[in-house]
């Protein structure tokens, strides 16, 4: 590449950022009439959970919903009353709900990936092992 198409691409990259930041200041200002509007409404149980859950709860949340389909809709309902009733008063992370569901029969499986970092650079484990085969 020479120096023309690099900057070229500067600016189009350039062009591109700034399109997407009119957009968003655009919407914001269409957004804010709206809210002065809206009625005080009730948050949902998205909000209410995403108000307690740290860290990589919700990476743990989103897999036992799609292990256990057909329970976590009650499950959920049934941790939103908890919170709401101020049973439950701590921050949720991923290790704590893990927990959790182990404790109620549920066994949440998450893809692990092991990683290695070698000079600032992150190599699978199965990266690793073919390097030192060659």
């Amino acid at each position: 590449m020479n120096d023309d198409e690099l900057e070229r691409i500067k600016r189009k990259r350039l062009e591109e950022m700034q399109r997407r930041l009119l957009l968003k200041e655009l919407q914001e200002k269409e957004e804010e009439p709206k809210e002065e509007k809206e009625e005080p409404r009730e948050p949902t149980n998205r909000e209410i959970l995403d108000r307690y859950f740290r860290d990589r709860a919700w990476e743990v949340w989103n897999e036992a919903e799609r292990q256990y389909p057909q329970i976590m809709p009650k499950l959920e309902q049934l941790l939103v009353d908890a919170m709401n009733q101020n049973k439950i008063q701590d921050y949720l992370d991923g290790a704590s709900l893990m927990g959790f569901f182990r404790q109620i029969g549920l066994p949440v499986r998450l893809q692990t990936k092991i990683r290695i970092s070698e000079h600032g650079e992150l190599k699978t484990l199965e990266q690793k092992i073919k390097e030192n085969r060659e």
